[in-house]
């Protein structure tokens, strides 16, 4: 019986969101218990616990690591490209997937680009070998998902914004270097 109850403890605390806050009290009968709301004013010696990650919350973050090694995602864009650029790079953070963002503002990352994907249109993403070229979210996550993310919500949103557009030279810089 108690190694049952042990196990339906164990199998309630491993349902418990990621870090919850986690009690631990005694009652009037000296029995301890476990919940995830405060213990009653009569409890005695209440402890706080806060609960670590555990194996189901730690899956989305394996699975994550594993496509991340297996397939990289690469997204290739330009500082024109306002609107759909973001569009893919908001799915990819909310989807918590780290990427490498390619601004396409010179002849190499333009060459690189048509390698990849066969053209020069942007926003196209890598993920592993294979290059979208649809612009849609609902095909980067076809493509994210065959690969293995995690869908959106099973591990943490990120942030990660526009590369920093080049600098462009001072007017003095261009006027040294046109040819006389």
């Amino acid at each position: 019986m108690m190694m049952r109850a042990l196990l339906v403890l164990s199998t309630l605390l491993a349902a418990q969101p990621l870090a919850a806050q986690q009690y631990r009290w005694v009652d009037e009968k000296g029995s301890v218990h476990y919940s995830d709301t405060p213990p009653p004013p009569t409890a005695k010696d209440v402890q706080r616990k806060r609960m670590k990650a555990n194996a189901v919350g730690a899956q989305g973050s394996y699975d994550l690591a594993e496509a991340m090694k297996n397939s990289p995602v690469t997204l290739y864009s330009h500082p024109d490209c306002k609107d759909v650029c973001q569009m893919a790079r908001d799915m990819l953070n909310k989807r918590g997937v780290p990427f490498t963002e390619v601004s396409t503002t010179d002849d190499a990352k333009l060459q690189e680009l048509r390698r990849v994907s066969g053209g020069l249109r942007v926003p196209v993403l890598v993920v592993g070998g294979h290059a979208e070229t649809t612009i849609s979210a609902a095909a980067y996550n076809q493509a994210l998902d065959l690969a293995g993310y995690p869908k959106a919500g099973v591990v943490p949103p990120r942030s990660q914004a526009a590369p920093a557009e080049p600098a462009k030279p001072a007017p003095a810089a261009e006027a040294e270097a046109a040819p006389r």
